[in-house]
Formats: C-alpha cells, sequence, structure tokens
C-alpha cells in the first residue's frame, strides 16, 4: 500500500485530526490512536450506538490501534514522548498550548525526533489574536464565511448536516502531511509542523467571495438552492420530490430548453451566454419548474439525461445504499466490527490505481493495542501491569 511504513501517533479526538488519521490509515500507515483511560474518545458515544458504540466509530477509526494512555500524567506524557520518538507523523487537535503543558511541545518533539511532521489543527490556529479561543467546526464555519451562504434568503442560517468544517480541516491537514513528508524526503530529513484553523480550512473553499468583494464591493448573500451567478443551475419541484439541473453550459442550455418544449427560449440569442442567462433567472427557473412539477422524478431524469443535460435525484441514505453504481465503485462495503456485527460503511477515496486504500482491520476497543504498543516500546508484563494499576495505562 500506498503509505506502508508509515507509523502515524493520533492524539485528536472527535472529528479533525482523526479523520485525517483515518485517511493515511486506509493507505496502509500504521495508526496508533492515543485515548484517554475511562471513556476513551467522545466520538464512541456520538449519535446512534450500536452495543454501546457509535457506528460513525466504526469508520472513523477503522485501520487504527488504540492505547489507552492518561497525557495528564508524568509517566503517560513520558511514554507518549517514546512513542512519538519512533514516529513519522504526529496529529493533534486540542486548543493551542495544551501540548506544551504537558511537555510535548515542539521544541521538546522536534528535538526528539527531528524527522517529525506534525499537524496541529485547532479552531484559529497557533498564532493570531484568536488562538486562545475554544473553536468548534461550526464556529469555523461561520467565521470562514459558509454558514453566511446557507440557507434561504432572510432566514435564519443553516449547517449544512455535516460537521464539514472539521472535515475539510482534516482534508488540509492530510494535504499538508504528505507535502511535508515529500519535503522531509529530498530535503535531508527534516520535520515540520502543519498548522491547520478550522475557519482557514473552510475560507479557503470559499471561491470568488473575497475576490468579488474586492473588485465590486458585492457581499455574496444566501440564495437556497439556487447556485448565484450560474444559470440555470438549481432544484425544481417534480411530482414526487425534487430534482436538481445544472444547465448553465452554453449548448446545455440550448438543449434543455429544447427538451422541456421551450424552442423560443433555446434560440433566444440574448440567452447565448451565461450572463444574459443570469439577468434571466427567475424566469428560466419559472420555465423550467413548470415541466419538471407535473412528472416523477425518474421520468424527469431520464428524459434529460436522454438529452445529455446534468441532473440527479436528491438521495437519502436508502437511496445511496441501493444504488447499483456505488455498488459498482466498492463505494459501499461490508465491515465486520470487533463486536461481531456487519455493517455497509463507505468505502475509500480517491481510488489510486496502483495502490488502492483498504480496510485492512474494524475499529478497536478502547485499549485493544495497549499492551502490544507498549511492549514494541521495551516495556514489561510487569512494567505494564504498575502502570494500568496506577491508571495511567488501561
Amino acid at each position: 500500500m500506498a503509505l506502508q511504513g508509515l507509523r502515524v501517533i493520533e492524539m485528536g479526538q472527535l472529528i479533525a485530526g482523526p479523520f485525517a488519521g483515518k485517511t493515511l490509515g486506509e493507505f496502509g500507515a500504521d495508526v496508533i490512536k492515543i485515548e484517554p483511560p475511562g471513556a476513551g474518545d467522545p466520538l464512541r458515544n456520538w449519535r446512534l450506538l450500536k452495543e454501546g458504540t457509535s457506528v460513525w466509530w466504526q469508520v472513523q477509526s477503522r485501520n487504527k490501534r488504540s492505547i489507552a494512555l492518561d497525557l495528564r500524567s508524568a509517566e503517560g506524557q513520558e511514554i507518549a514522548r517514546q512513542l512519538i520518538a519512533t514516529a513519522d507523523v504526529l496529529i493533534e487537535n486540542f486548543r493551542p498550548g495544551t501540548l506544551e503543558s504537558w511537555g510535548l511541545g515542539w521544541d521538546v518533539l522536534s528535538e526528539l525526533n527531528p524527522g517529525l511532521v506534525m499537524l496541529r489543527i485547532s479552531g484559529y490556529g497557533q498564532t493570531g489574536p484568536y488562538r486562545d479561543l475554544p473553536g468548534f467546526g461550526a464556529i469555523g464555519e461561520a467565521m470562514g464565511g459558509l454558514r453566511h451562504l446557507t440557507g434561504e434568503p432572510g432566514r435564519v442560517p443553516v449547517r449544512c448536516g455535516i460537521s464539514i468544517g472539521d472535515t475539510l480541516a482534516a482534508l488540509h491537514g492530510t494535504i499538508g502531511i504528505l507535502t511535508a513528508l515529500y519535503h522531509r524526503k529530498v530535503n535531508g530529513g527534516k520535520g515540520q509542523v502543519i498548522d491547520v484553523a478550522l475557519h482557514e480550512a473552510v475560507f479557503n473553499v470559499m471561491e470568488s467571495l473575497i475576490p468579488e468583494y474586492s473588485a465590486f464591493g458585492a457581499v455574496r448573500e444566501a440564495a437556497g438552492s439556487a447556485l448565484p451567478g450560474i444559470a440555470p443551475s438549481n432544484a425544481y419541484r417534480c411530482a414526487d420530490g425534487y430534482v436538481l439541473i445544472a444547465g448553465n453550459g452554453d449548448s446545455i442550455f440550448k438543449r434543455l430548453m429544447q427538451t422541456i418544449g421551450r424552442d423560443d427560449l433555446a434560440e433566444d440569442p440574448a440567452l447565448a451566454n451565461n450572463a444574459g442567462r443570469v439577468a434571466r433567472v427567475d424566469a428560466l427557473d419559472a420555465a423550467i419548474g413548470a415541466w419538471t412539477v407535473s412528472q416523477p422524478v425518474e421520468q424527469v431524469l431520464q428524459r434529460l439525461a436522454d438529452a445529455r443535460v446534468p441532473a440527479g435525484k436528491v438521495y437519502t441514505a436508502k437511496d445511496i445504499v441501493e444504488d447499483p453504481h456505488y455498488r459498482a465503485r466498492d463505494m459501499i462495503v461490508s465491515q465486520t466490527t470487533r463486536d461481531g456485527y456487519t455493517l455497509d460503511v463507505p468505502g475509500i477515496v480517491p481510488k489510486l490505481q496502483a495502490t488502492p486504500g483498504a480496510v485492512r482491520s474494524s475499529a478497536p476497543r478502547l485499549g485493544d493495542d495497549t499492551d502490544s504498543v507498549l511492549q514494541q516500546l521495551g516495556l514489561r508484563e510487569e512494567d505494564i501491569r504498575a502502570l494500568r494499576e496506577k491508571g495511567v495505562v488501561a
């Protein structure tokens, strides 16, 4: 596998840090997750639980080993330093200053392991006036500009339904890790810190938001299901649901208008380019909606597919699981948990031709690998037993 032989120590909790660890683990990295004794990572108990454990956990923590270690104790901190000394990558998403208070700051770790690549994900980054403020992904989405654009005009901004701020930060962090590892390889083996702020990861995907404000003083506003400045591209009501139609390419627009029986619009020279269509977007949306509203979703999709117009159904979880295309591309796979039951779970993205990712092991129970990891560090059984009696490990 592409990352076989890479050792990653994951100290983060919940979503942002662990999603980066998940991604590396799917491509072969040995990910050792440090969790606090007792409850472990809070994600174990988030959303729907089966046999006492979150089914979300089963995806987020596959291909990882779990060691239950009290990082607030001096002995736990020393074990962490020994582990990090053996690692290529350290992932953490604590509030800035937390690791430093445990004697695990970059100055200490880089001297211990000069090749270490350290990903630090936090609400506002490791520097700046907001660095010490608590921050979750939802706050990053707000500060990054995303929440202002979600929802219907004039109504309360809504979230997109998932923790997109955390996941965007994790993906940017993964890019940073791989970039730093390449730099280490070609520049003498020296590691570095990757500093990812939740709001900056969101801000980085906000497209033309700031250039439009800079050039025109334009503040982009919420637009519901439409794509402002691109027309026609929207969600349209059908007899039994909704379809998304992206008819904003010049030739696509003509085929769409012909399909809905509006040759007059297809041949109108004022609508031959996007600027002209944007000026009349309400009329175009009304024309498309009048065509879709009396037909079932499947009929609309078939007619648009025949005309080579991009369109899609708004999928539920049930639609995804039953869709043959998802199955054909191994995007729904069966995973057996350590409790013995089987789950349908998401497959792996991206798909590498020569070194594809894989689910090599199911998500661990808390501390499943404590003994084996400590033994690899050279600790004897009696040493581990003594640490367990003190509550340093579990």
